[in-house]
């Protein structure tokens, strides 16, 4: 369902003629909405949300009228699907007004919307701009475009549409955002913040305790902050909760990381102008 949308804003626009006007800015990572610059549009009701979402999250490709019946009603769609559907839409071009162009195209509907007028756009734009920097050793570039990234979020993604599309759409949404918050972390360690990051790595570490990489970044952390035992603690607790949960072992990014805190190795010490163990974007 979920399409890469950066950089694809104008495309539609290129191949035909149909221009949206600029100034509408729509929102799915967070409560689905749209509002003019001004005020908050109408957008009532999760069917006319999950409509909107569904256009938003296609890139502006074509949704045929199948997925979003698939998406309101499931396998069981009522006989008059299809012109709820249409009621909809009709809905939704009238609370969004000019700003707005929604095409039929059969078998479905293409959402035009102006560049950069969608919030997960900006967001991917940010990720992008702060991943480069990233590999580059731009740190501080980095993490000011992570956090401008992860600013784009205002609660979880596509509040208030169907629990279909949320199950659907939103996996692949909270992965894009977490991966980026691990890049942002791995900005942060490597301009000396890791003190600062303990508290915000603990929470996470424990919200989420199978992804290898906060809990490396968190042990890093502990480490630097003369915490060596809690980095060495933390391992143990993560081996664990590996071996009940799944079964397996601890992956080769923690073992590293362990194995650099067990000898002091020095690259794991952080003066400026050293090498750090890379714990969010080197596997």
């Amino acid at each position: 369902m979920i399409r890469r949308i950066a950089g694809r804003a104008g495309d539609a626009r290129r191949r035909g003629t149909l221009r949206p006007a600029d100034g509408l800015d729509y929102r799915v990572l967070g409560p689905v909405g749209v509002s003019d610059g001004l005020r908050e549009l109408p957008v009532d009701g999760s069917k006319p949300r999950t409509v909107l979402a569904a256009l938003l999250l296609s890139g502006q490709r074509l949704v045929s009228d199948s997925q979003l019946s698939d998406l309101l009603w499931g396998q069981d769609p009522p006989a008059t699907s299809h012109a709820q559907i249409c009621t909809y839409v009709s809905r939704l071009r009238k609370a969004l007004g000019r700003g707005a162009v929604i095409e039929r195209r059969s078998p479905g509907y293409v959402l035009h919307i102006g560049q950069g007028n969608l919030d997960l756009a900006r967001f991917e734009s940010d990720a992008e701009l702060g991943r480069s920097a990233l590999a580059l050793g731009r740190y501080e570039q980095a993490s000011r475009k992570l956090r401008s990234a992860l600013d784009r979020w205002h609660g979880p993604a596509l509040a208030g549409v169907s629990e279909r599309l949320v199950s659907s759409a939103a996996p692949g949404l909270e992965e894009a955002r977490i991966s980026v918050l691990e890049r942002r972390i791995e900005a942060d360690l490597a301009l000396g913040g890791h003190a600062e990051l303990l508290p915000e790595l603990a929470g996470l570490v424990a919200e989420h305790p199978l992804r290898d990489r906060l809990r490396a970044q968190l042990m890093t952390a502990l480490y630097r902050s003369d915490r060596q035992a809690d980095a060495l603690a933390l391992f143990d607790e993560g081996r664990r909760t590996l071996a009940d949960e799944f079964g397996v072992h601890p992956g080769e990014l923690l073992r590293r990381v362990h194995h650099a805190i067990l000898t002091g190795a020095p690259e794991l010490d952080w003066p400026p102008g050293r090498s750090v163990v890379r714990t969010a974007n080197s596997v």
